[in-house]
């Protein structure tokens, strides 16, 4: 039964989004962080993809009172956020250590 759970939850994170052309591309969620009062999705290809590598991150605004994924134009913005996710992630596995 735990396993049928655990299945539901990689499911859960599934996410299909509909680009420019109508096709569907499936990510799985990585993370969301608040970065600047702002709420942000990464997002990994769910599928191997012409346009996405399997290991890029692609990350999106969250419109939590939409209920929306927001594109993000700004190419600084978007390499600031990933820091900021890479340096929380960084500290997070440096607090969980035993020492």
């Amino acid at each position: 039964m735990s396993e049928q759970l655990e299945n539901e939850e990689i499911e859960e994170e599934i996410i299909e989004l509909v680009d420019d052309d109508g096709n569907v591309i499936k990510f799985k969620l990585l993370d969301v962080t608040e970065y600047k009062g702002q709420k942000y999705t990464l997002l990994l290809a769910a599928e191997p993809s012409e346009e996405i590598a399997e290991d890029e991150v692609v990350i999106f605004r969250l419109n939590e009172q939409d209920e929306v994924l927001e594109p993000i134009e700004d190419e600084n913005l978007l390499e600031e956020v990933f820091e900021f996710y890479q340096q929380e992630a960084d500290a997070e596995d440096y607090d969980g250590e035993e020492n």
